[in-house]
C-alpha cells in the first residue's frame, strides 16, 4: 500500500515521503481499516517536528483522525494507532474505539467531526458549562478547531464573537455564524470586544492559540467567566497570573480531550451521539475547505502548520474523489 512516512523530524513538507510499504497486520483488539478520508490536524505538524506529546518511533505515518471502512463494509470514524497514521491507504485502529460515521456527512466531513468537535463539545459543555444567552469568544474562529467551537456555540444558543487573522478568514467566520467578527490584523481585539459586549467581556473564551491570544483573553473574560485552554498553535505557552484570576474572579480550564478516551470513554460515545444528532438536523457541519489526493498530503500538513488554512483539509486516498 502507499503511505507517507517520516524518517526524521522537521517541517512536514521536508520530512514526509510517500512510499510503498507493507499493509499493517492488526494486533489483539485492533482492526484494519481502509482509509476513505483523513483529516489534517495541527498535531500532525507537531508529530513531524517531534514536538507532540506522543512521539512514535521513526519511521511513522502521521494522520490522527480518519473516516474509514471495515472489512465488513461499515463506515466508521477512528483515531489510527500510530505509527500507522491516516495518510495512507490502510490503518490500524482500536476496535473498541470505533464510532459510526454519521449518515448526514460525507467521508471528508465525517473525518473532521472527531477531534475538533469532540474537543469543542467537552470544552464548552463539560468544562465551561456554556449556557444559552452567554457570550462565547473563539480565537482562530475560522480554523479547524475554532470553526467547530463557533458552530457548537451557536447550536447551544450563545452569542459568538470570532477573532481571526485577515479579511478572508473574517468572511469565513461570518459564514460560520459568528455574531461579531474581529480581525486581529486590522483591529484592536481588546477594544473591539469590549465595545461589542458593553464593557462586560466574554463569559466563555475558547483558546487554541495561546501567546498573545491568551493575554487578550485575560483582559476580556467577564466576571465569573471561564477561559478554556485547548492548545498553543502560536507556539507560545503563556504563564497565567493567578492573582489576576483571583482578583477578577474567573476560571482557567485546561482541556486534554484525549484523556477521556481512557479516563471516561462512555462520555466520548455520548458526545459522539450528540454530535451525530446535531449533524442530522443541520446544526453543525464541518467546514472542509479543500480535498486533496493522497499525493498532496505533505503540502496539506505544511499549510496547516503555517496557519494559512480555513476549516479543515481532507486527504482522500482514492484519487481525491469525494464520498
Amino acid at each position: 500500500m502507499q503511505a507517507w512516512q517520516v524518517h526524521e523530524n522537521g517541517e512536514p513538507r521536508e520530512v514526509m515521503r510517500l512510499a510503498e510499504v507493507e499493509t499493517p497486520t492488526p494486533g489483539e483488539g485492533q482492526v484494519l481499516l481502509r482509509v476513505r478520508a483523513a483529516n489534517v490536524n495541527f498535531p500532525d505538524a507537531l508529530l513531524c517536528r517531534g514536538q507532540y506529546q506522543i512521539r512514535p518511533p521513526l519511521p511513522f505515518t502521521p494522520g490522527v483522525e480518519i473516516c474509514g471502512e471495515t472489512e465488513e463494509g461499515r463506515r466508521v470514524i477512528a483515531n489510527p494507532v500510530l505509527p500507522y497514521g491516516g495518510f495512507a491507504e490502510y490503518v490500524l485502529a482500536d476496535a473498541r474505539a470505533l464510532l459510526p460515521a454519521p449518515e448526514a456527512l460525507d467521508d471528508a466531513e465525517a473525518a473532521a467531526l472527531h477531534i475538533g468537535y469532540q474537543t469543542g463539545w467537552f470544552g464548552l459543555h463539560r468544562r465551561a458549562h456554556l449556557e444559552a444567552g452567554e457570550t462565547l469568544l473563539v480565537h482562530a474562529a475560522a480554523g479547524g478547531v475554532g470553526s467547530a467551537a463557533v458552530q457548537l456555540g451557536k447550536a447551544a444558543g450563545a452569542r459568538v464573537i470570532g477573532v481571526v487573522g485577515g479579511a478572508d478568514k473574517a468572511a469565513v467566520a461570518r459564514e460560520l455564524g459568528c455574531d461579531v467578527v474581529v480581525d486581529r490584523r486590522s483591529e484592536d481585539v481588546v477594544a473591539a470586544v469590549k465595545e461589542a459586549t458593553g464593557g462586560k467581556g466574554a463569559d466563555v473564551i475558547y483558546d487554541p492559540v495561546g501567546g498573545d491570544a491568551y493575554a487578550q483573553s485575560a483582559k476580556l473574560v467577564a466576571f465569573e467567566g471561564r477561559i478554556v485552554v485547548v492548545g498553543f498553535a502560536s507556539g507560545s505557552i503563556p504563564s497565567p497570573a493567578l492573582n489576576h484570576a483571583l482578583v477578577k474572579n474567573y476560571a482557567i480550564l485546561g482541556l486534554h480531550w484525549g484523556l477521556y478516551n481512557t479516563k471516561n470513554p462512555k462520555l466520548v460515545l455520548r458526545c459522539h451521539e450528540e454530535l451525530t444528532e446535531l449533524a442530522a438536523r443541520g446544526a453543525i457541519k464541518p467546514l472542509v475547505s479543500e480535498r486533496v489526493p493522497l499525493a498532496g498530503a505533505a503540502d496539506a500538513v505544511q499549510w496547516v502548520a503555517d496557519g494559512v488554512t480555513t476549516g479543515r483539509i481532507a486527504v482522500l486516498p482514492e484519487n481525491g474523489a469525494t464520498a
